[in-house]
């Protein structure tokens, strides 16, 4: 059975946006798109302004807002629509686990603050065990762009960042784009330096040489598994969110990994995502890897 890709909406301009993302992703890979919104009853004993009633069909016409604009723009795509009954976060958690990908929508606020991500983004992203896309609003010309490459991060070893590539070259392959794929490394601190730790980069070379060969083979067999897709290997010194923000300033894409792991005090998105989020001009999908 194809998995299709599934969108969250609440209504916000935002969320039009995803879907709209959402709807053009799914007609260029020829999967189905899920419209989903989530919404559950929970009387107070205060005095509200609208009965469950009333809400009901608020959330109802969310959905419609959201079908009627992706179909009047993909005819020919297959769209499910669905009011699902449970809180946001759960609900678009369980939504993840059946899809592809899962789409939100992040509000933006320009160059300087970027993102305002929200808590339900960032606890779905934090918890998804599967690729999660983010949309901002405000640019539609980024959204639409064609041209533009698919950036991605890359660093560890290759099992570690296997997905992360992965997702980047399909998405690649389905746009017809070039993959940048972006190494950032720094000088080691003083105290790492000893004849075991700089071995292998002696042996590489040096330092970059080092880092270049490893991005070289990390993206060894996804070249050869799509060939037809122009690889652009981008090797530079300095932090991996700086360096990959720079990279995708003209990206359609950007594409960054999230260490599927919980740590003490719960999940982590962890520092390079968290910048792509907040800071990308494109949508960012991050995707949970090992």
């Amino acid at each position: 059975m194809t998995r299709a890709i599934t969108v969250g909406v609440d209504g916000s301009a935002e969320s039009l946006a995803a879907a709209e993302w959402a709807a053009r992703e799914a007609a260029l890979r020829k999967v189905p798109l899920r419209i989903v919104h989530a919404w559950l009853w929970q009387p107070l004993d205060v005095p509200v302004v609208q009965d469950k009633e009333t809400q009901d069909k608020s959330a109802n016409a969310v959905i419609r807002e959201a079908q009627t604009r992706v179909a009047g723009r993909h005819p020919d795509l297959s769209v499910t629509a669905e009011v699902v009954e449970d809180t946001p976060v759960a609900a678009l958690l369980k939504e993840a686990e059946r899809s592809d990908m899962l789409v939100l929508g992040s509000r933006g606020h320009g160059a300087l603050m970027g993102f305002l991500l929200g808590s339900y983004g960032q606890q779905v992203i934090a918890a998804s065990t599967l690729p999660v896309v983010s949309v901002r609003a405000r640019d539609e010309k980024t959204l639409s762009k064609e041209g533009g490459e698919v950036v991605v991060g890359q660093q560890g070893t290759p099992e570690d960042c296997d997905a992360v590539l992965g997702f980047a070259f399909e998405a690649a392959a389905a746009r017809g784009a070039a993959v940048r794929a972006v190494r950032a490394w720094a000088l080691p601190p003083i105290f790492a330096y000893s004849p075991g730790s700089m071995r292998l980069a002696d042996e590489a070379g040096g330092l970059e040489p080092f880092e270049k060969k490893a991005l070289a083979e990390a993206l060894a067999p996804w070249r050869a598994q799509y060939p037809d897709v122009p690889v652009i290997e981008h090797v530079e010194i300095g932090s991996g969110g700086q360096v990959l923000l720079s990279a995708a300033s003209s990206a359609q894409l950007l594409v960054v990994g999230r260490r599927a792991r919980h740590a003490p005090v719960g999940t982590r998105i962890g520092s390079v995502a968290h910048a792509a989020l907040h800071h990308s001009p494109c949508p960012v999908a991050v995707v949970p890897h090992a």
